[in-house]
C-alpha cells in the first residue's frame, strides 16, 4: 500500500462524521528488529527516511485505531484492514519484524505437530497431508483479475468459506494450526497456514519451498466466493479455469497436481476414497509415474466417478488426475516429470511457492527474497536413522 492511498484511508476513517465516540487505546504489540546491531556508524539524518516512515505509521495507527475500535461497522473493518496493510508496510521499511530464527521455531513446532499423528493413529502417520491441503486451498481462490482471495487474509476462518465443499475435512488442519498459534500468537494465520504447507513438503522427504512472511489477518467481509478450487470430476477445461484464473500456465498445473502424491482421499470429506500412491506420505514423482505405469478402470461403487488401478485396486485417480494423460499439453509435463523426479521437485518447489505468496502486496514481506528454511531436527535424526545398516 503506498502512503498516499494509506493516508486516504486515514482521513476517511479518522473523519467519517463530525462526531466521534470516544475510543479504548489498543497497545500495539512490539517487534524485534531484524538487525539488532551494527557494526558501522549509523548513517546521516540526511540518508535515513526509516525515522520519518515509522512516524508516518505511527500517525496511521493512532487516527485508524481511534476510529476502528469506536464503530462495528463495515467501513470501519475496512478501515482496519488497510490499517494492517499499513502497519505491516511501515515494519518492514523499520525492520520492526521478527527474526528469521522466531519463524524457524514456528517450523519446529509445525513439524513436531505432523508427527502426533502416529500417536492419534491419524491416517497414514503424518498430519503433514492435510496440512499441505490448508495451505493449497487458503491460497489458491486468487483471482488475477480482482485482486482477490489469495492467502493474504486467511479467509478460510469465517464462514460460509469454512464451509465450502472443497474445504471439507479442513477443521482438522486449522484446529491444529490454532494449538501452534496459541503458542505464537505474533504470527498471522496466513503465515501460519503457508508455513505449514512449506513444513508439511519438506518434512515429508519433498524439495525445499522458498518462502517468506508477511501476511495479515482480514475480516468474514474479505471471504471468497465458492467454486474458485478446482473440482474434481471435472476435465481439462476446467482446471485451466481455474488455475489460469490465479495467472498459472499449463506446466504449473501439471506441477502442482504432482502434490496428489501425498495424502489421501476421504468418502466422509471429498465422497472420493483411497490414496493416490504406496507412499501417501512422502513427495516423490510417484503420481506420475502410476498414472501411466499403471491401467486404470473406473471403479464400481456408489460413490463419485473414480478410478482404480487394475492390479491392486487399492490405489485411486480422481477425473481430473486422468486427464493429465489425455490432454496433449498437460501430457507432455507429465511424461516429463515421471521419468524425472529431479525435474519435477525443481518446478514443484518454484509453483508451490508462487501458489503460496499469490494475493499478497510485495510490500507487506519482510524480506526481498523468500527464505530457504532448514528442515527440523527430528527430521534429520530420522533421515540419519533410516541411512544406518
Amino acid at each position: 500500500m503506498s502512503f498516499s492511498a494509506l493516508r486516504a484511508s486515514v482521513r476517511k476513517a479518522v473523519f467519517p462524521a463530525p462526531t466521534v465516540a470516544r475510543a479504548r487505546v489498543q497497545r500495539v504489540p512490539a517487534f524485534r528488529r531484524f538487525n539488532s546491531t551494527q557494526s558501522t556508524p549509523p548513517p546521516s539524518p540526511n540518508k535515513s527516511y526509516t525515522g520519518i516512515y515509522a512516524g508516518f505509521g505511527a500517525v496511521a495507527v493512532a487516527g485508524v485505531a481511534f476510529y476502528v475500535y469506536s464503530s462495528q461497522s463495515d467501513a470501519a473493518k475496512a478501515a482496519g484492514t488497510a490499517l494492517k496493510s499499513g502497519a505491516q508496510a511501515v515494519k518492514v521499511a523499520a525492520n520492526f519484524v521478527p527474526t528469521k530464527e522466531d519463524y524457524i521455531k514456528v517450523y519446529n513446532k509445525i513439524a513436531q505437530v505432523l508427527d502426533e499423528a502416529g500417536d492419534n493413529d491419524y491416517d497414514d502417520g503424518s498430519y503433514g497431508p492435510v496440512i499441505l491441503r490448508l495451505a493449497w486451498h487458503c491460497s489458491g481462490t486468487y483471482d488475477k483479475e480482482t485482486g482477490t482471495g489469495g492467502s493474504n487474509y486467511a479467509t478460510m476462518r469465517f464462514a460460509p468459506e469454512s464451509a465450502h465443499g472443497a474445504n471439507n475435512g479442513l477443521q482438522v488442519a486449522r484446529g491444529l494450526m490454532e494449538k501452534v498459534k496459541q503458542e505464537f500468537p505474533w504470527i498471522s494465520y496466513g503465515d501460519l497456514w503457508t508455513l505449514g504447507g512449506v513444513a508439511a513438503v519438506q518434512e515429508m522427504s519433498g524439495p525445499k519451498i522458498p518462502w517468506r512472511p508477511g501476511r495479515i489477518d482480514g475480516f468474514a467481509a474479505q471471504a471468497t466466493p465458492d467454486g474458485r478450487l478446482p473440482d474434481a470430476s471435472q476435465g481439462a477445461a476446467h482446471l485451466r479455469n481455474i488455475f489460469y484464473r490465479m495467472g498459472f500456465n499449463d506446466q504449473e498445473i501439471v506441477a502442482l497436481s504432482g502434490g496428489h502424491a501425498l495424502g489421501r482421499c476421504h468418502s466422509g470429506r471429498s465422497g472420493y476414497e483411497g490414496p493416490w500412491t504406496f507412499s501417501p506420505i512422502t513427495v516423490t514423482n510417484d503420481f506420475f509415474k502410476l498414472l501411466f505405469d499403471e491401467t486404470w478402470v473406473w471403479k464400481k461403487w456408489e460413490g463419485p466417478k473414480q478410478l482404480e488401478d487394475k492390479k491392486t485396486r487399492s490405489l485411486m485417480m480422481l477425473p481430473t488426475d486422468y486427464v493429465l494423460t489425455q490432454d496433449k499439453s498437460f501430457k507432455k509435463f507429465a511424461k516429463a516429470y515421471a521419468q524425472d523426479q529431479d525435474l519435477f521437485f525443481k518446478d514443484f518447489s518454484a509453483a508451490v511457492s508462487r501458489l503460496f505468496e499469490l494475493g499478497v502486496p510485495t510490500q507487506q514481506f519482510v524480506s526481498s527474497e523468500p527464505w530457504i528454511l532448514p528442515t527440523s531436527t527430528s527430521k534429520s535424526l530420522r533421515s540419519s536413522l533410516e541411512r544406518l545398516p
